[in-house]
């Protein structure tokens, strides 16, 4: 692992996003959609971390 502070960032925001989209799910009324759109930030912000540790040779 290059870069450990970056790693444990983008761990955070995809934290982040999952817990906003469980709070939409589970704690508001009719935003159901809002939480599967924010659910799906998650793989999206794990896969553009990847790419970016790939890429930084």
């Amino acid at each position: 692992m290059k870069n450990k502070s970056f790693f444990y960032l983008m761990l955070a925001a995809a934290f982040v996003a999952f817990l906003v989209s469980v709070y939409f799910w589970f704690f508001t009324d009719g935003n159901e959609m809002e939480a599967i759109f924010v659910g799906i930030w998650v793989p999206s912000i794990l896969a553009f971390a990847t790419l970016l540790q790939v890429t930084k040779n």
